[in-house]
């Protein structure tokens, strides 16, 4: 440096006499020292930086470096411009600027207030790539009050119109020039609201941004070796990645302004800089696919304009196991993976006149045998998590102590390749021979860089390759093996969940070696049903108190459970919502005294189908079930008639009420004739409710006779509801003789639902005999679903002895399912006891499939055709009888003979015959 020369030369000339020798000396020092001062404040400064797929505080202002994102990472933004607005301020917006370049959206998640939330697709409303709401962020009127819109940075993206218009009259404005071109940035738009934010205060966003589109030379048709649509100069053809080689090439070609040109992030070479050859190598190792079906390797990185190149390219080598290298001054990369050896160096290769050197094995110093390190884990909110430590014993007791270091990963998120990365760093490292070694001109010419061959029985890679100006040729190898990358051994990378509280590891969390089988469960007369068979190791842990169950039909969603509450016995059938010829899955858990964490079993599969259900077992089902509906229906017929005179009566609820109201009444009386007219008419206003009424009572009556007309009319409306009502009673009595007809409607809307119903009931009585006919309609929606029903009944009851009629229709749409139902049930007796007969025909829904049914209830069922020549179908006392019968194929379990001298058993292939 020219300054320390003239400084030097100063001070020789003072002690020295101007001695150039001297003048050297101290120039040269004085170099060493400055170079040895920067160089240490580089390192420290360079130590405070973390390289990971984490970007985790929020920078704020202009003056912040810029970054872009390679893979997927977690990023919290740049805040560069905020604005309030509304009535109180009660609708604010941020934006913040997410990374540089081109990226290829978010994920389908946020963090806020610590929690992780799901983003909702929301349509767009401008210039937005997408516009998105966070799940549970929403107001009473299921509204959204977060917001999100995502502009990813493409070249030619436009301005967040919503946000000019909102800040035009603000002094803070978004202006129509704010494009952000190449930024990929989001608005957070939200309204104030006290539940979802006053006890937390301002939220903070954490998102998982997939970042930039990269180029793939591997899919340019244009390049050599390539194939596919992609272009170096074109972006749009340009895809996602987590390749880390891909990374790599990415980064040395740089990330450039869409204006100038400049390299903003990265070395900004060109293709001719760049040693494609390498590239294409190891970018297809990293896509290869390992024994555990995942890719070999992957990693994510955030990484700013200030960052040091060569540490940038060391997190993409790490992550792929490789090394970078300058092969005949082009830059390229060597893969974590084996190669084929391109030549054996043997003794006639190596000039005996030229010195080599060659530590076969490292010092001490310079090996370990304690590894371990750290990955950025997603599933703990991509926080850094420990990887298992690597560590030999054999290798401990050579090294004579535990030597221990530690290598990160945090630019890999997943556990896999991380602790495959693990692995393999330490298996390089305790190979560490080197060697420098002069060769012949013939082998030095056929090798490069990065190529393997083998000398002395060992595999050694080719590090450097040198040549001086004599062309002798001279290489550095390192010891090597395809050892090294050999997946066996290698343990999966740690299995990251969220927090919970902690238990006695020695505990189980489930039963172990659980399986599921199908099997049949025989009954009398050899009847079969099927049935599922349960199967795991009896666990040796008295407070395990029963082993549950979730099963379900392969391909629906419906759930089904059983337990077994003796866990020691490992086996457990059932029966339990098992039918035939479908393939079940089923996972399992326990239950434990005291409670404990428990988990569930993974999913196991039959590996057949269950087998045929036998007849008896099929129509017990059936008839359960049929017999349950016709206990429903009775049920129905129950409520149906009690409750009518009671509801009509008590409706009449404004007679003699107290309040403000307008009263007309004409009355005349001779003796005990009476004959009246009320009017009575009542309106009521207040700040949340509006209330009309009118009641019309009419009256004659002499003696024990009696007749009356009475009318109520009732509308009612309040903010979110509104009702109407009449009701009309006419009654006529004379003596224990009584007529009466009473209708009810009634039409009611508020925020949820609508209803609409109409009720009419005909009585007539006669000491004590009565007659009631019925007729109730019904019509109702809400945002579920939407119901109409149609009720008819009639009622006769003399001296105890009673008979009822009931018609039933009904049709129910909601997103479960759309069913209908007629019914017609018919009930005679006396007060001990009585007849029910009916059928009923529906449409419904099971298991997310559409079915049909009908059931008929009767002591005899007969079908015929009307010929007297044709004997009819009838099914009675348990039997089904039929004269002819024209049967295609026959699934039976047992024939047998009326005079039971012949049986033929089906099911377990058996004929008997009896004399």
């Amino acid at each position: 440096m020219a300054i320390f020369t003239s400084i030097a030369t100063a001070i020789a000339g003072a002690l020295f006499g101007g001695s150039a020798l001297a003048a050297s000396l101290i120039g040269g020092a004085l170099a060493f020292g400055a170079k040895l001062a920067i160089g240490k404040l580089g390192q420290q400064k360079q130590q405070k930086r973390k390289y990971a797929a984490v970007q985790g505080e929020i920078q704020f202002g202009g003056d912040v470096s810029v970054s872009a994102l390679y893979g997927v990472g977690k990023t919290k933004g740049q805040r560069t411009f905020y604005a309030k607005w509304g009535s109180g301020n009660k609708w604010n917006a941020e934006v913040f600027v997410l990374a540089n370049g081109w990226c290829d959206g978010l994920e389908p998640y946020v963090y806020i207030y610590g929690e992780k939330k799901d983003l909702v697709s929301r349509p767009v409303i401008g210039n937005e790539v997408a516009n998105y709401h966070i799940e549970g962020f929403v107001n009473g009127s299921g509204d959204p009050v977060l917001t999100i819109r995502f502009y990813d940075g493409r070249p030619g993206q436009l301005v967040d119109q919503k946000l000019v218009d909102v800040t035009a009259g603000l002094g803070n404005k978004w202006k129509s020039t704010s494009i952000n071109a190449g930024i990929c940035y989001v608005v957070v738009e939200r309204i104030y609201s006290d539940k979802l934010f006053g006890s937390k205060g301002r939220p903070e966003l954490e998102f998982a941004l997939r970042g930039l589109r990269e180029y793939d030379p591997r899919k340019d048709s244009t390049v050599a070796g390539g194939s596919g649509p992609q272009r170096l100069n074109t972006p749009s053809t340009w895809v996602h990645t987590k390749n880390p080689a891909v990374h790599r090439l990415n980064y040395q070609l740089g990330l450039r302004a869409l204006i100038s040109g400049r390299t903003l992030i990265g070395e900004g070479k060109s293709l001719g800089q760049i040693d494609l050859a390498t590239y294409f190598v190891a970018m297809n190792v990293c896509d290869t696919l390992r024994a555990n079906g995942k890719k070999t390797y992957e990693c994510s990185l955030f990484v700013s304009g200030n960052d040091d190149h060569t540490e940038v390219l060391k997190q993409f080598d790490d992550a792929m196991a490789g090394y970078g290298l300058n092969r005949r001054g082009l830059s390229g990369v060597i893969p974590g993976a084996p190669q084929i050896p391109v030549k054996d160096l043997t003794a006639a290769d190596i000039p005996i006149d030229r010195a080599k050197d060659v530590q076969f094995r490292p010092s001490a110093f310079e090996r370990f045998n304690h590894l371990s390190g750290q990955f950025t884990s997603i599933e703990s909110m991509w926080n850094p998590e420990s990887l298992k430590p690597v560590y030999v014993n054999a290798d401990i007791a050579a090294d004579g102590r535990n030597r221990q270091t530690s290598v990160d990963f945090l630019q890999v998120t997943d556990p896999d390749i991380a602790q495959y990365l693990l692995n393999i760093r330490y298996r390089q490292n305790r190979m560490g021979g080197k060697a420098t070694v002069p060769v012949s001109r013939r082998f030095g010419l056929a090798v490069q860089e990065g190529e393997w061959i083998t000398w002395r029985g060992k595999s050694w890679l080719i590090s450097e390759w040198r040549a001086d100006e004599r062309l002798r040729i001279t290489l550095v190898l390192s010891e090597t093996s395809a050892a090294i990358y050999d997946d066996a051994g290698i343990q999966p990378g740690p299995i990251v969940i969220p927090p919970t509280p902690p238990i006695n590891p020695s505990l189980l969390s489930t039963v172990q070696n659980f399986n599921v089988a199908v099997g049949m469960i025989n009954g009398a007369q050899g009847y079969d049903t099927p049935a599922l068979v349960f199967t795991w190791t009896p666990p040796d842990d008295p407070t395990i108190t029963a082993v549950r169950f979730s099963y379900q039909i392969e391909g629906t969603t419906e759930l089904f459970e059983d337990q077994c509450t003796s866990p020691e016995d490992g086996l457990f059938r059932t029966t339990k919502n098992v039918v035939s010829g479908k393939v079940y899955n089923a996972r399992a858990t326990i239950t434990t005294v005291p409670d404990r964490l428990r988990t569930f079993t993974p999913w196991a599969t039959t590996a057949q189908p269950t087998g045929l259900q036998t007849l008896l077992t099929g129509l017990q089902q059936l008839q359960d079930d049929a017999l349950n509906r016709f206990k429903e229906l009775q049920q129905e017929m129950d409520e149906f008639f009690r409750p009518r005179l009671v509801e009509l009566l008590d409706a009449f609820s404004l007679e003699g009420a107290v309040g403000q109201i307008e009263r007309q009444q004409i009355v005349a009386s001779i003796g005990d004739a009476l004959a009246q007219i009320t009017e009575e008419r009542r309106v009521r206003v207040s700040e949340n409710e509006a209330t009309a009424q009118l009641l019309k009572y009419l009256q004659a009556s002499l003696g024990g006779t009696n007749a009356r007309l009475i009318t109520e009319e009732t509308v009612r409306a309040t903010a979110d509801s509104a009702l109407s009502s009449q009701i009309t009673q006419l009654t006529a009595e004379t003596g224990s003789n009584a007529a009466a007809i009473q209708a009810e409607a009634t039409a009611r809307a508020d925020a949820d639902s609508a209803l609409s119903s109409s009720i009419t009931s005909l009585d007539a009585e006669v000491d004590g005999n009565l007659a009631r006919l019925i007729q109730e309609e019904t019509a109702r929606a809400n945002g579920d679903s939407a119901n109409a029903t149609s009720i008819n009944g009639v009622s006769a009851d003399f001296n105890g002895r009673f008979a009822q009629g009931l018609v039933k229709f009904e049709a129910v749409a909601a997103p479960a399912g759309v069913d209908a139902r007629f019914s017609v049930l018919l009930r005679a007796g006396t007060s001990q006891s009585f007849k029910v007969s009916g059928f009923y025909v529906e449409l419904y829904t099971e298991g997310g499939v559409q079915k049909s049914r009908m059931a008929v209830q009767a002591d005899q069922f007969l079908v015929t055709s009307g010929n007297n020549r044709h004997y009819p179908l009838v099914f009675e006392n348990g039997e089904l009888k039929l004269a002819i019968a024209n049967i295609g194929t026959v699934h039976a379990g047992l024939l047998q003979s009326l005079n039971g001298k012949m049986k033929i058993d089906l099911n377990n292939g058996t004929i008997e015959i009896f004399s």
